[in-house]
């Protein structure tokens, strides 16, 4: 059965500037929004800029919606461009909804969805090809040389945590130090990191 219109008609329009953060990457959403007017743009912030442009979304249209289906965290920043006027769907009424579709139906829109969000995280990773920099640079900033001599960090926030501030996913983060690790450019002993080439990490972040 079609999404009804009432629960678009019914929800109270929702105003924001350009520049607004209307979802954040990584927060799993609690509605689904439906954009009336104006124009979204999906990318990734940083520094509270959007320096990171995916795709853009002309009204009318949904956006993201898919992982509000889903319940689970989006992938992306979505950020007003221009003006916009919006209406949401709470997620548990979209998921609700999604019940009472035929088993065949429901089952292609879940898997049109899940395809969706593959499609943005494959394209946030070619947005994000400087992202070994980026972590050499971050691994760097936070170490310090302890009395043997060695250069350590002590992991006192979630990889997901360090990630966010770094602008790319936790799945980025973990790639890059796993290939850092085979280069032997960082070392894990527990809850620390070893470097034990600062100069070969200074390099990549010069890059």
């Amino acid at each position: 059965m079609p999404l009804p219109a009432a629960l678009l008609l019914d929800a109270t329009p929702r105003h924001a500037p350009a520049g607004a953060l209307l979802a954040a990457r990584q927060a799993v959403p609690q509605a689904a929004l439906y954009l009336q007017e104006g124009r979204v743009v999906a990318g990734l912030l940083q520094r509270g800029s959007l320096r990171r442009r995916l795709v853009q979304f002309e009204a009318p249209c949904w956006l993201d919606a898919a992982c509000a289906l889903l319940n689970r965290p989006s992938p992306c920043d979505w950020v007003a461009e221009t003006p916009v006027t919006l209406r949401t769907v709470p997620a548990t009424v979209l998921r609700q909804w999604h019940t009472t579709l035929p088993e065949a139906a429901a089952r292609m829109l879940v898997d049109m969805a899940l395809a969706q969000r593959r499609q943005a995280e494959a394209a946030l990773a070619l947005l994000v090809q400087d992202a070994e920099a980026r972590c050499a640079q971050w691994l760097l900033q936070h170490a310090s040389r302890a009395d043997d001599g060695r250069v350590r960090i002590a992991l006192q926030q979630r990889k997901r945590t360090i990630a966010a501030q770094l602008g790319m996913a936790p799945e980025t983060f973990s790639r890059v130090l796993r290939q850092l690790r085979e280069r032997g450019l960082v070392l894990q002993s527990g809850a620390q990191l070893l470097l034990p080439d600062p100069d070969g990490l200074q390099q990549i972040a010069a890059a």
